[in-house]
């Protein structure tokens, strides 16, 4: 087939964001089928951000010639969750009280997967557990009919729970935290402390203390291109299962609590040789431990900091939990994408997260590259998923609709469309029907070289 380069614009533009050379994006080279249909142009951020990924892993590798993404491994990926089997079990993917709830004045978005979460949401509104699932959501949803959907959210807010009421576009621009996150730029380079790159070839190091998609696909796609990636949860919010066999590919996974004399020394020693540092929590949830940018390039001169949040750090909402779902529901990307009926729909794939994670994944290798050109010292990564979103809606150009291959769960032939960059591997947690990587270039990986383990059961050290 005769490779089309239907991202090159795009991609150009987020490669010069990042501070690449820019005969790079001349190098790309798109080929395959493209998926995710959707109003908005999902196709064309799949394709970018992945063709983006691939050049600066080809860059960071010294590769020569064509980097080729091949557009069908892309939609594969992005719903990588989807397609995973462990044991021949199809994953969870939303807990039943995470949708879209009628309420009286429009709709709101809830997010309970975590106990956690779900327990907030329903102290919140008042509504105890019933005796099984239906009975507790149908309690939930009598309550918030009876409610504004504004009023639902801070509700569910102020008890730390998740929830957003359901904007158009417009509405959100209007917004106080819509107008913040369109005046930042896509992603955020600024310089810290100067020290000592990891030396050109060798293994760099990452810490990866992030959760959920976003940050463990930048993560995942660091192990799969040669980085030693150990990542750290507290032994008292363990990731979900599902979550970590889709994305824990090529990492090692260990369990430390910083509230703990002893497990802080531990961490410090990692944090003494790591090259990189990955978050993904809301803004300012580390910095009581020491781990704000500053005090990691004071603590480690030459650090790369990567940091990931739902909002952004600026406006009313910067210290906000919020995941991808959340956000397409606050931006307007629900409603665009409706249906019908003004009931509100998704993209195809959680885009957000997953387009964010390889943007990420690049800024890092980019970063490694230009410290061992010696062209810049340690950086601070900045990453938001709503201005993904406001890319995603406002600056990409718009895709040729209705063509592809979509994803949705309950779709039984989009396996057969996605087989050819499905594997399959036994792991310490069962046999694994996995997507690989969309990520390649000449010469490069084409599979991680491990698979998921158990969550925390590898020791606190570098391999």
């Amino acid at each position: 087939m005769t490779p089309v380069n239907t991202a090159t614009a795009p991609a150009s533009a987020v490669w010069s964001l990042l501070g690449g050379d820019s005969r790079w994006p001349d190098r790309l080279r798109y080929t395959g089928r493209p998926g995710l249909p959707a109003r908005l142009p999902v196709a064309g951020l799949a394709a970018t951000t992945v063709g983006v990924c691939a050049l600066a892993a080809a860059e960071f590798a010294g590769a020569r010639g064509a980097v080729t993404v091949d557009e069908g491994a892309v939609a594969a990926a992005f719903t990588s969750e989807r397609l995973l089997r462990v044991d021949g079990r199809a994953v969870s993917t939303f807990a039943p009280l995470s949708h879209f709830w009628r309420t009286a004045d429009g709709w709101l978005r809830t997010h309970a997967n975590y106990p956690h979460h779900r327990a907030r949401l329903l102290t919140a509104l008042g509504v105890a557990e019933r005796g099984d699932e239906a009975a507790t959501a149908g309690a939930v949803e009598r309550r918030l009919a009876g409610l504004r959907a504004a009023e639902a959210a801070e509700l569910v807010q102020e008890a730390g729970g998740l929830a957003v009421a359901v904007r158009d576009a417009s509405d959100w621009l209007a917004h106080p935290q819509g107008a913040a996150v369109a005046g930042r730029p896509l992603v955020r380079r600024d310089p810290l402390a100067d020290g000592p790159a990891p030396p050109p070839g060798s293994r760099p190091r990452v810490l990866d203390l992030t959760r959920v998609i976003a940050g463990p696909v930048a993560t995942r796609t660091l192990a799969l291109l040669g980085a030693d990636v150990l990542r750290v949860d507290s032994p008292g919010l363990p990731e979900l299962a599902d979550a970590h066999a889709d994305t824990g590919f090529g990492k090692r996974s260990t369990l430390l609590d910083l509230n703990s004399p002893a497990d802080r020394r531990e961490f410090d020693g990692l944090l003494d040789q790591a090259h990189v540092v990955v978050t993904g929590y809301r803004p300012g949830a580390l910095d009581r431990y020491g781990l704000d940018a500053a005090s990691l390039a004071e603590r480690r001169p030459g650090l790369v900091v990567a940091q990931l949040s739902a909002w952004g750090e600026d406006g009313p909402w910067g210290g906000r939990r919020g995941f991808d779902s959340l956000v397409q529901a606050a931006c307007g990307i629900a409603v665009r994408e409706s249906p019908g009926d003004r009931v509100p729909g998704a993209l195809p794939a959680q885009a957000l997260d997953h387009g964010t994670g390889y943007l990420l994944a690049a800024a890092v290798l980019r970063a490694l590259s230009d410290q061992h050109r010696g062209r810049a010292g340690a950086v601070r990564l900045r990453f938001a998923l709503a201005r993904t979103a406001h890319w995603l809606q406002h600056e990409l150009p718009a895709s040729p609709g209705g063509s592809g291959w979509s994803t949705p769960a309950e779709d039984g032939g989009s396996t057969e469309r996605a087989a050819a960059w499905l594997a399959e591997r036994p792991s310490p947690l069962g046999a694994l029907r996995y997507v690989r990587s969309p990520v390649g270039y000449p010469g490069g990986p084409e599979d991680w070289a491990r698979p998921p383990g158990v969550p925390g059961s590898d020791p606190p050290s570098w391999a």
